[in-house]
């Protein structure tokens, strides 16, 4: 048995330990990131350190700590899924490395798959949870079909199953996003503020984890430090 296949059983283990001692409701967000060639230099650098503030400020923040579960998708060339669903303190952040095209669309169906399957993980440990959140970021258009994941999320999202945050990074084409962002409108990072585009994330996600899942939640404000509004 392979080193690779025994570490994922392990994190598997440990993922549903984490559920029974910890009865707090989780906030499930996979983070779906373009990492594909046009990537390369100075964005997959400011994305790496934008993922890593995340995480700071996540766990720098007491109840989003106990609440937030975080996965990585990411897609350039090949689809990869680096970090599954466990508690932020528990996780290691990959390195992101950029190349090869943009296979959008199996991205996203990964992404739902795991989300499908961490929430299936948490009715079977009598856990509640948040409405999941997916935040997809692109700097290109998809090489691949997205039909399926454009219903799926469409689907998902009219049944208040997901929350979806489209960005658009450089020159991305908004209507395809908008094409998976379930409704909501996609957003265009001023430049390469992802620092700035996560820290608000990470205020977001505490301010939903210090509320009654079902509740609605207004999201801070402090887009304009990160969005061209």
């Amino acid at each position: 048995m392979n080193t690779s296949y025994n570490n994922a059983i392990d994190d598997f283990i440990l993922a549903q330990e984490e559920l029974f001692e910890n009865p707090d409701p989780r906030l499930p967000v996979c983070l779906v990131l373009d990492v594909s060639g046009s990537m390369i230099g100075a964005p997959i650098a400011e994305l790496q350190r934008g993922v890593e503030t995340f995480f700071e400020s996540v766990l720098a923040d007491e109840v989003a700590r106990g609440s937030a579960e975080v996965a990585i998708v990411t897609f350039g060339g090949e689809v990869a899924a680096p970090l599954d669903f466990r508690a932020v303190e528990n996780q290691n952040i990959p390195v992101l490395e950029a190349g090869g095209m943009t296979p959008m669309g199996q991205a996203v169906e990964t992404a739902l798959g795991m989300l499908e399957a961490r929430k299936s993980e948490y009715r079977n440990a009598g856990v509640d949870y948040y409405q999941p959140w997916m935040v997809l970021m692109t700097d290109g258009i998809p090489t691949d079909d997205i039909s399926d994941a454009s219903r799926r999320i469409s689907e998902l999202a009219e049944s208040r199953k997901i929350t979806v945050f489209p960005i658009a990074i450089g020159d991305a084409d908004t209507e395809v996003l908008e094409r998976l962002g379930g409704g909501r409108k996609p957003l265009r990072l001023q430049g390469l503020r992802f620092a700035e585009f996560f820290t608000w994330l990470s205020r977001s996600v505490a301010k939903v984890s210090q509320s009654i899942p079902g509740e609605q939640v207004q999201l801070p404000e402090g887009l304009e430090s990160w969005a061209a509004l």
